[in-house]
């Protein structure tokens, strides 16, 4: 299962529809308690962020990267997107950890190969 954090409702349904489209199991994780539930009843792949979420993005990152994360859960893929000029966000979502940080564009663009790619990288 591949979890994700939008910051609209637009991009919240482009991926679930997407990951539909392409048989891919996704859903959403708003916030960090429904991050923990989520972790606690689906083998988790990837964690998809819109850097456009903030802080609460961030803090997922840092969830899955940070001292109490397990090993499994250190293994989920982190894949974080916004817009190209937010270089800042890019950089601090790298510095918590995210393993890919792309442009909004090229996000949207690749859409299906990427929720695939996602989904099938941690598959036993």
């Amino acid at each position: 299962m591949i979890l994700f954090i939008c910051a609209d409702l637009l991009w919240a349904t482009r991926i679930k529809s997407t990951a539909e489209s392409v048989g891919v199991a996704a859903r959403p994780a708003r916030t960090l308690e429904m991050l923990e539930a989520r972790l606690a009843d689906s083998p988790v792949h990837a964690l998809v962020v819109d850097l456009e979420a903030g802080d609460t993005g961030l803090g997922l990152i840092e969830r899955l990267r940070g001292p109490e994360a397990s090993e499994a859960e250190r293994a989920i893929t982190v894949l974080a997107f916004g817009p190209h000029v937010m270089t800042d966000l890019f950089a601090q979502a790298r510095a918590a950890g995210a393993d890919r940080v792309v442009a909004r564009g090229g996000f949207a663009a690749q859409l299906p190969q990427i929720l695939r790619t996602l989904d099938d990288v941690a598959a036993p």
